[in-house]
């Protein structure tokens, strides 16, 4: 039986999970941000202006695509994708970002700071700066850059600075340090944040800059199937991505909700991301969720083949859902991710993202056990391009295998 799940309150806790545990200097900016936000989100003007760049600019609303090759391969359920890859940009990384620099230009601000793992949100902040007029710096760690060449080449092309960060592992993690701490030196500058965590309003905004994903989708749904989705899947690193598709099916009690959580090598390897599946209570960037930590108390090193899944933590809202049993959890190694993303470019022309083949990886497994006439929704939320190098050099025998 489910527990009983409950939104954020307005201290932004979703239960136990979440707030804002920051150093003083950060308040004044944190305190001003949220009450922006707050008169921002029930402001119509500001409503209408975001629907028209999300429609104009962005292109949406993206597909909700039937992958009939696709769907066979598993001998299941009918597989949908939501393809957030078609966004302007190439992920749904836009949708946040367009929101938020909504915000910055509220407050008046001349500067976009951000990390960036995977390079995409990296991307969407170039964007929107070069579309705002605005600069941008963004963080990133150094194994990302390299291992995301041609996103940084993007980013670069757009106008925007890419700092590299060489502290701890060169990951996502270690980007968000550095630029929380850049935040601290120039808090005139705007935290252009990318996923669903961090210190309070930020795991709320950028839910509900996402939560159009879902919106769409559960519409589309119902006009090409006339009922609900048996399932949704999402992956989970922080979460954006997955909030975005989930939120509007939380409260249908009869969906399941599944988050494919990066396995990497393996769970008994401990080089793995599997925040929700192994981590504790915790404290990571200015909040509590579910953490990768010793017993001491010590954040692990995360892993990921994903740059974008490689994070020792998962958003507050996640780590609400996931003990409220409202939340499945399904862990995917490197190798399955990489085999559903040949799968699905193969069967249906259509290069996914890693982060997004780790979703396909567990869609397949779910749809196989449902029957024909059952469907399942997997959010489809970047294109592959940015991986393709990475892949061919790392699984070479998985892509050289022909066949489907």
């Amino acid at each position: 039986m489910l527990k009983t799940y409950r939104a954020a309150s307005v201290s932004g806790m979703f239960g136990q999970y979440g707030g804002r545990f920051i150093p003083p200097q950060l308040e004044p900016y944190f305190a001003v941000l949220e009450k922006t936000f707050n008169q921002a989100r029930r402001d119509k003007k500001f409503k209408m202006e975001l629907k028209k760049l999300y429609r104009e600019y962005a292109g949406r609303p993206s597909l909700l695509y039937e992958a009939k090759r696709f769907s066979a391969l598993a001998g299941g359920a009918r597989i949908f994708l939501k393809r957030e890859d078609l966004n302007h940009t190439g992920s749904h990384k836009i949708n946040n970002a367009l929101g938020q620099a909504l915000l910055a230009v509220r407050l008046g601000k001349t500067t976009l700071i951000a990390e960036t793992g995977a390079g995409q949100h990296g991307v969407a902040v170039a964007t929107v700066a070069a579309y705002f007029g605005l600069k941008a710096k963004i963080y990133m760690g150094q194994r990302d850059i390299i291992n995301q060449a041609m996103n940084v080449s993007r980013m670069n092309l757009l106008g925007a600075e890419v700092v590299p960060v060489t502290q701890g592992q060169g990951t996502l993690k270690d980007a968000v340090d550095v630029a929380l701490g850049a935040l601290i030196s120039d808090p005139s500058a705007y935290y252009l944040l990318g996923s669903a965590v961090g210190p309070h309003p930020y795991p709320t905004m950028v839910r509900l800059f996402q939560q159009i994903i879902g919106e769409e989708a559960i519409v589309q749904h119902q006009k090409l199937v006339g009922q609900l989705p048996d399932t949704v899947v999402a992956c989970v690193g922080g979460g954006s991505n997955a909030l975005g598709l989930f939120t509007a099916f939380i409260e249908h009690a009869e969906v399941k909700i599944v988050a494919a959580e990066p396995a990497g090598l393996g769970r008994e390897t401990d080089r793995h991301g599997l925040s929700l599946l192994c981590g504790i209570p915790g404290m990571i960037h200015g909040f509590k969720t579910r953490v990768l930590q010793t017993s001491a108390g010590e954040i692990k090193e995360s892993y990921s083949a994903a740059s974008g899944l490689d994070y020792p933590g998962v958003g507050p809202e996640l780590s609400q859902l996931y003990d409220a049993g409202r939340l499945t959890v399904t862990p995917v190694a490197d190798a399955e991710a990489v085999r559903a993303m040949v799968l699905l470019s193969r069967s249906e022309g259509i290069i996914p993202a890693l982060e997004s083949a780790h979703a396909l990886a567990a869609g397949l497994q779910v749809a196989a056990k449902l029957k024909p006439t059952q469907s399942i929704i997997i959010n489809l939320s970047g294109r592959g391009d940015k991986d393709v190098a990475h892949i061919l050099e790392e699984f070479p025998d998985q892509i050289e295998e022909k066949s489907v």
